[in-house]
């Protein structure tokens, strides 16, 4: 076993008891999703009062670039500073935030191998399992890969571990545990949900092979999708809201970016992993959403405390500035002065003496 193995093993222990409780693969992920949220939202509550420390000093930090943007040595020093003195750590915002989605991506490992992190087996128990189950012939009877396809042999990585539990089943499980002489604890998990097989990968050419199951799984797909794209939207909306900034040029070509390139990466993603990844991203969206308004409540105060203290920058950047103006014009009127009563004076004029 890898060392990610350990690491990851409590959250397998918590996705093993709600499929204990529950008896099904698709409840046990939507439980296992509320779980990981409500583990990782106080990190997503640390990244988001990093965010609005982080744009109550933008007032200082422009003004800091206007007096030593040409000399960037100065600038950050004058930066640092800056950040000492207000109790500021610039990476606090963007470390609590990416913090997540760092434990995520390990996440996803518990769900694509069943057999690894809920069962408890090795590479080579798996390769095992793939042979008494007589994986390869299934598989082509049900259409579900070509003789080409399974040619090379049974890989545990990927989505195959989820194809291979949905073929274990009460019939078989017995002989699968004389086979691995009691290692691991291999028992069979009910993918169905909703008459979906989440085992499955969706595929969006539903007219070589129709039927309900493959219609549903494409369905499973696009909800994926449209799911995190009003997560998107929601978050966005929320975060000019609570903030009461308008959005620079750049965040709005950036937001647009994503609304693009997110959507089209989930759904070729989603047509690659089996439809057991589809329903916990519906799952984390839909929560996403009540989690930002959950962390909006929250962190009202702390809003409206950087909303008074960006009134107060903008009130003090009017002043600077009639000063700054006031300042030139009196500059300018004694120069004009100056100018005036140097004119003013005559030249001594010198007598040519007569000769």
């Amino acid at each position: 076993m890898g060392i990610m193995y350990y690491i990851l093993s409590p959250f397998s222990w918590v996705l093993n008891l709600f499929y204990s409780l529950t008896q099904n693969y698709g409840v046990s992920l939507l439980l296992f999703a509320v779980v990981v949220k409500l583990i990782l939202f106080p990190f997503s509550i640390k990244g988001k009062r990093g965010m609005i420390q982080m744009n109550m000093l933008s007032g200082k930090m422009q003004q800091l670039q206007k007096q030593y943007g040409k000399n960037p040595e100065r600038y950050n020093q004058e930066m640092q500073k800056l950040y000492e003195k207000e109790n500021v750590n610039p990476m606090s915002g963007c470390m609590w935030s990416l913090l997540p989605l760092c434990i995520l991506i390990p996440l996803y490992a518990i769900i694509r191998e069943p057999l690894h992190y809920m069962m408890g087996l090795t590479t080579d128990q798996i390769a095992q399992v793939a042979q008494v189950l007589d994986w390869q012939n299934v598989a082509v009877a049900n259409g579900w890969a070509t003789a080409a396809q399974v040619a090379d042999g049974f890989t545990s990585a990927g989505y195959n571990q989820l194809f291979l539990s949905s073929l274990i089943h009460e019939g078989n499980v017995e002989s699968i545990r004389q086979a691995l002489e009691g290692a691991g604890n291999v028992f069979a998990i009910n993918f169905e949900f909703l008459g979906l097989n989440l085992a499955l990968v969706p595929t969006w050419k539903i007219w070589e092979n129709f039927s309900m199951m493959n219609l549903g799984l494409l369905i499973l797909v696009l909800v994926s999708v449209a799911s995190g794209l009003v997560m998107m939207l929601v978050t966005t909306k929320t975060n000019q809201l609570n903030q009461n900034q308008p959005q620079n040029e750049q965040a709005k070509r950036t937001n647009r970016t994503m609304m693009i390139i997110s959507p089209l990466m989930s759904l070729w993603i989603g047509f690659i992993m089996p439809a057991g990844l589809c329903l916990y991203w519906i799952a984390n969206n839909l929560l996403s959403m009540v989690q930002e308004f959950v962390a909006g409540r929250i962190l009202k105060k702390d809003y409206e405390a950087a909303r008074i203290a960006a009134e107060q920058q903008e009130k003090e950047a009017r002043e600077e500035e009639k000063r700054r103006k006031a300042e030139a014009a009196q500059e300018r009127a004694h120069r004009l002065e100056e100018e005036k009563k140097n004119r003013g004076k005559k030249k001594p004029v010198k007598k040519k003496e007569e000769e």
